[in-house]
């Protein structure tokens, strides 16, 4: 798996306002999966599996005690299996997205809460995730992914938690 954390500056992954535009951006392809007669992929976090984006932009924008206006606020995580690991979580999309939902959930998230060294569990992480099934649709290469917004405190809105900077111990 290559994973990947995003976060500042502007555009896209800019943390420091409102989540909103990461939000929308991450739906882009829903209209084109609808058009498709495909059902649009909804986001999830730990406990949920169908979340509606406006849930999303409403506890991520309301989850920053504390933080100065320039502060992020989330950051970022792009998951992106290669082709040998799509294969071998699952014979079709369905079963790989379904397998990919169950990675994060069962060991990335569980994995990036334990690295924070705070006794924190995949369920004190305030996140929400979304998997792509297409990147680049003209490659022809299976390139489903997942992206995870994941805020930057906890779930309890107390505990600053920043995959950007090391801070163990103080």
């Amino acid at each position: 798996m290559n994973i990947k954390i995003h976060g500042g500056g502007s555009g896209t992954y800019a943390n420091a306002d409102s989540s909103s535009a990461l939000v929308n951006y991450l739906q882009h392809e829903d209209l084109a999966r609808m058009k498709q007669g495909a059902a649009p992929e909804p986001f999830f976090n730990q406990e949920k599996d169908y979340i509606r984006s406006q849930e999303v932009i409403y506890r991520l924008d309301h989850n920053k005690a504390q933080l100065g206006k320039s502060d992020a606020k989330f950051y970022s995580i792009t998951v992106s299996p290669s082709e040998k690991e799509l294969r071998h979580l699952g014979e079709t999309k369905a079963n790989q997205a379904q397998a990919l939902k169950d990675y994060i959930r069962q060991a990335l998230m569980p994995a990036y809460a334990a690295n924070f060294k705070k006794g924190l569990g995949a369920e004190d992480i305030l996140y929400y995730a979304k998997v792509h099934h297409e990147r680049n649709q003209e490659t022809g290469k299976e390139d489903m992914h997942a992206h995870i917004i994941v805020s930057r405190k906890d779930i309890s809105n107390k505990l600053k938690l920043s995959p950007a900077t090391n801070h163990r111990g103080t």
